[in-house]
C-alpha cells in the first residue's frame, strides 16, 4: 500500500470511530431520560413487567372509587386501577383540580418494596373527552384480556 492510502484509510476509521463514539453517548444519555409508562396489570399481572429499579417511571389508569384517603401530614393515598389489578398510590404536593375518583390519572415515581408506588407527580385528564394515550391504551388491553368490549373513550 502507498502511504496515501494507508493515510486514508486511518483517516476513514478515525472518523467512525468518532461517529460511534458520539451515537454511543447520546444512547446512553437518551436511555437516561426515557420514562416508561406501565400499568398495574403489567406491574402485577401474570406476566409481570419488573420496572426498572431506582429510576422514575409512569404508572397509569383510573383513580379507583372510595380509594382516595388524605392524612394530617398532606399526603394523600389512593389506588390507580385498570379494572383487572391496581396499585396504592402515596403523593405529597399539589394534586391537580381534576383529579378525582373514577377519572384517567398518570403519575410519575418509583414503587417501593411494598409495591407502594411513591409518586413525585400527578396528571390528571383535562375534560371529559381526553384521557393520556397510555392510559386509554391499558384500559383497553385490561378489557380484551377480560372479554369485555371497552368503553374508553378514543
Amino acid at each position: 500500500m502507498h502511504k496515501k492510502q494507508k493515510q486514508k484509510i486511518a483517516g476513514i476509521i478515525v472518523i467512525l470511530l468518532g461517529v460511534g463514539t458520539a451515537l454511543a453517548l447520546s444512547l446512553s444519555a437518551l436511555n437516561k431520560t426515557v420514562t416508561f409508562f406501565f400499568s398495574p396489570t403489567e406491574i402485577l399481572g401474570e406476566n409481570k413487567i419488573t420496572p426498572p429499579a431506582n429510576r422514575p417511571f409512569r404508572i397509569g389508569g383510573l383513580v379507583e372509587n372510595g380509594s382516595i384517603e388524605k392524612s394530617d401530614d398532606g399526603t394523600i393515598s389512593f389506588y390507580i386501577t385498570d379494572n383487572m389489578n391496581r396499585i396504592k398510590v402515596e403523593y405529597n404536593g399539589i394534586i391537580p383540580d381534576l383529579f378525582k375518583e373514577g377519572q384517567g390519572v398518570v403519575a410519575t415515581g418509583k414503587l417501593n418494596e411494598k409495591n407502594i408506588f411513591i409518586a413525585s407527580n400527578i396528571l390528571a385528564k383535562h375534560d371529559e373527552k381526553y384521557m393520556p394515550p397510555e392510559v386509554s391504551k391499558a384500559l383497553k388491553d385490561t378489557a380484551e384480556k377480560m372479554g369485555h368490549p371497552s368503553k374508553v373513550n378514543e
